[in-house]
């Protein structure tokens, strides 16, 4: 049973910095991509970041030069650290993970508010 498990979302300041985690668990099949995602209120779900096993990573053009995705394969663990942020970028942040099988699951979201 896979499981998708996020943490580290809060309530910054603009210019503020976060770390998200999503720790992956429950599968013996191979992790290929890993990624987040977020979606604004009223707004539908929106690319933010991949990382592939290899470390090759691809950004929205939103926050690119701000954050940065990195992932641990040993611990099967994803993260997004977020830099100089903006009133922007507040909403809830999903987790993503691709199987070597086509499988893709989802973490429970991670809401991130960016306010003064």
């Amino acid at each position: 049973q896979v499981q998708l498990v996020e943490s580290g979302g809060g309530l910054v300041q603009p210019g503020g910095s976060l770390r998200l985690s999503c720790a992956a668990s429950g599968s013996l099949v191979s992790i290929t991509i890993m990624g987040w995602y977020r979606q604004a209120p009223g707004k539908e779900r929106k690319f933010v970041a991949t990382i592939n096993r290899s470390g090759s990573t691809n950004y929205a053009d939103s926050v690119k030069g701000r954050f940065t995705i990195s992932r641990d394969n040993a611990k099967n663990t994803v993260y997004l650290r977020m830099n100089s942020l903006k009133p922007e970028d507040t909403g809830v942040y999903y987790c993503n993970v691709y199987y070597a099988d086509y499988r893709n699951y989802w973490g429970q979201g991670a809401q991130v508010t960016v306010s003064s």
